[in-house]
């Protein structure tokens, strides 16, 4: 039954998931609120871990929600997780391949049609703002503890801390050309020495 889920899921990630890997985000979080081998500290932990890896942003994040749905339904199996990432990330590429199969073949011919040059220029913003609702989902897991009994949630000063710190660093020009890896390497290491410095 879980192949069965995660072909629909991913395939319907895959069809409708347009711009990029970010865009995985929002079918990603609504992923967490229907099953529960999926958790948005999970979704939290895919984001940094696909961007340290090699491989687009979006494959690697199917990967891995495959995987840890496998590993979840099967009682902790690593084989049984290894069999849905691989299903989970070929349902996730499969409608590119038939769309671009398609659309290859009739695009040329409208490329400069109105209609369709409008279209594309209303998934743009469309795009956008679900990318920036997952991104704030993610924000609020990461920077927040929700789930605290706390009326609005529970402030996380470290967090919050290096969140502004790498806000700031990140958009230093100098600094713009350097790998995504870079700054997740300088993340891990501030957060290992908070860790043993505060007991964080």
């Amino acid at each position: 039954m879980i192949y069965l889920i995660l072909v629909y899921e991913f395939f319907k990630i895959g069809l409708f998931a347009a711009g990029g890997g970010l865009a995985t985000l929002p079918f990603l979080s609504a992923l967490a609120d229907k099953y529960e081998w999926l958790t948005s500290d999970m979704i939290s932990q895919m984001v940094a871990l696909s961007e340290s890896t090699p491989g687009p942003l979006g494959i690697n994040m199917a990967t891995y929600a495959g995987y840890m749905a496998g590993y979840n339904t099967f009682g902790g199996s690593p084989v049984m997780g290894v069999t849905t990432a691989l299903t989970a990330t070929a349902s996730l590429v499969a409608p590119s391949f038939i769309v671009i199969l398609i659309v290859s073949r009739v695009l040329d011919r409208y490329k400069n049609s109105s209609l369709v040059n409008s279209a594309f220029s209303c998934l743009r913003p469309a795009v956008a703002g679900l990318i920036a609702a997952a991104a704030w989902s993610v924000i609020g897991t990461t920077l927040f503890n929700f789930s605290a009994a706390t009326l609005g949630g529970k402030f996380m000063i470290p967090e919050i801390l290096l969140f502004a710190a790498m806000m700031v660093i990140t958009n230093v020009k100098p600094l713009k050309k350097l790998h995504p890896l870079v700054f997740i390497a300088i993340a891990a290491a501030a957060g290992i020495a908070i860790g043993y410095t505060v007991g964080w």
